[in-house]
């Protein structure tokens, strides 16, 4: 184990395991019938850098803007920061083992962090024009209101929030939580119309057999 983790490289390994972390949360949110991704992107867009009046609040929101540039969801956006500052910060170890001695980690977490910001940015435009991604962060949630879906986790009652699954007009698809509208339970697997929402959770009733056969022709 000394061989693997040198003096002052602690704080890398640590990023990278966050990483297979981050990894395995959205594998298992996917298999479960969530997006773990999509999820926190409906959380921070509806309670996150944005005042009462629609725009950034404060410095957070102005860095958040700068450096997700490409638009790409938050998690990969911090899998991308984070495996950027792993790199260089074996990268920076490697090089002062070689000259000196390795820095201590205080000293180079810093010097790893400031090249690992641009290149998070240069990265996250790169990859927004290359996979394809839930826009649900870029739409409002007015703009929900009246999608057809399918409940992927539920029942959905007045209790606990369950899932629907939908496509908006852009053809991107959303995992909402959501719950079923007073006086309605909804089975899993039932197709739902979305009639309500706020702070990002969702109300749903039974969609009408019509917009059912609608929904279920469109996969």
């Amino acid at each position: 184990m000394d061989s693997i983790i040198q003096p002052g490289t602690a704080p890398f390994w640590v990023a990278l395991l966050v990483v297979v972390g981050l990894g395995l949360v959205e594998l298992v949110s996917v298999l479960l019938g969530l997006s773990a991704s999509g999820l926190l992107d409906d959380s921070i867009g509806h309670h996150g850098h944005h005042g009462p009046d629609g725009h950034e609040a404060g410095l957070l929101g102005g860095w958040m803007s700068w450096l997700n540039a490409g638009g790409v969801p938050i998690l990969v956006l911090a899998v991308i920061l984070l495996s950027a500052f792993a790199v260089f910060g074996f990268a920076i170890q490697g090089l002062a083992a070689g000259l000196l001695r390795p820095l201590p980690a205080i000293a180079a977490m810093p010097l790893a962090l400031g090249p690992a910001l641009p290149v998070t940015r240069w990265l996250s435009r790169g990859i927004a024009r290359v996979i394809p991604r839930d826009e649900t962060s870029a739409l409002s949630q007015a703009d929900f209101i009246g999608l057809v879906g399918t409940v992927t986790i539920g029942p959905l009652d007045q209790g606990h929030p369950g899932a629907v699954r939908v496509k908006d007009r852009y053809d991107n698809i959303h995992t909402l939580r959501a719950k079923a509208a007073p006086g309605h339970r909804i089975e899993t697997g039932a197709v739902v119309v979305i009639v309500d929402g706020s702070d990002g959770l969702f109300q749903a009733i039974p969609a009408p057999q019509e917009l059912g056969s609608v929904d279920s022709s469109r996969g």
